[in-house]
């Protein structure tokens, strides 16, 4: 017998953890599962965009009816600081589904590159995830729960990115990490997916391109069949699906909301 199209999206009484939830994709994500239900923890070090999201879950509200207040807590953090991002996951309890959005962007030539400007883009964008990736892993299996780890690639990791030498190895790194763990993870039935967004209108990409930000954001639309760069949203319904029971046989995967900027096999 069928499901219900909408019920293999529902995630009442499933615990979320979203990294980079005080604006742009880590927001609209941590609103999106909210509202399908889960109670979803909300982790950045940015105190006053973290208190927005709150406010954001809890005017959108949440799942079924429920209270969105009780539904959704802030941990004031850096995913840099391994040992935080276990305090937070240890108070969230046990833990249904991570969402490791959390990034930075900085632009330079490959001769330009500085060792301070990769160690910091690797911190955030890789290390961080991987923390994050090995707290969730590691909540999953002590609590017996068959989870979903959901990191963020890019589409920088399917062509060559000029000026973004730091931001896109990191990302190539993620995805190897991605398939890695999901690998590893996969005999405890924990599902790992990567989400890789064509560009998207964020606060990080209007700040990193301030100075030309409407031709990017022009020159990206064209080269989209459907003429059009992406919203938050759009990458956190990928998120949600990869969440979800809807993708319930789907593990090493990267899953590309990018407009058809770029078609891999």
């Amino acid at each position: 017998m069928a499901l219900p199209p909408s019920q293999p999206y529902d995630l009442t009484g499933r615990t979320a953890f979203v990294t980079g939830a005080a604006g742009g994709i880590g927001r609209a994500t941590a609103v999106l599962l909210a509202r399908a239900g889960a109670t979803v923890h909300c982790a950045d070090r940015d105190e006053t965009g973290l208190r927005r999201t709150l406010t954001a879950i809890a005017e959108r509200g949440h799942g079924k009816g429920h209270a969105p207040a009780v539904h959704a807590q802030a941990h004031t953090l850096d995913v840099t600081d391994r040992a935080a991002l276990r305090v937070a996951v240890d108070e969230a309890g046990p833990l249904h589904v991570m969402a490791a959005v959390a990034g930075v962007m900085h632009t330079s030539t490959v001769l330009e590159t500085t060792d301070e400007d990769l160690d910091r883009v690797l911190a955030v964008n890789f290390r961080g995830v991987l923390y994050a990736c090995q707290e969730a892993v590691r909540s999953m299996v002590a609590h017996g729960l068959r989870g979903s780890v959901i990191t963020m690639a890019s589409g920088a990791v399917d062509a060559a990115s000029p000026g973004l030498l730091c931001y896109s190895v990191s990302k190539a790194a993620v995805v190897q990490l991605t398939r890695t763990l999901a690998t590893e993870a996969g005999p405890h039935g924990i599902r790992v997916n990567a989400v890789a967004p064509g560009w998207i209108r964020t606060p990080m990409t209007e700040r990193h391109e301030a100075d030309r930000q409407p031709r990017v954001e022009a020159a990206m639309a064209r080269m989209s069949p459907l003429g059009r760069v992406g919203e938050p949203e759009d990458v956190a319904h990928a998120v949600l699906h990869l969440a979800s029971d809807a993708s319930s046989f789907t593990t090493g995967q990267i899953l590309r909301p990018n407009g058809g900027v770029a078609m891999p096999w």
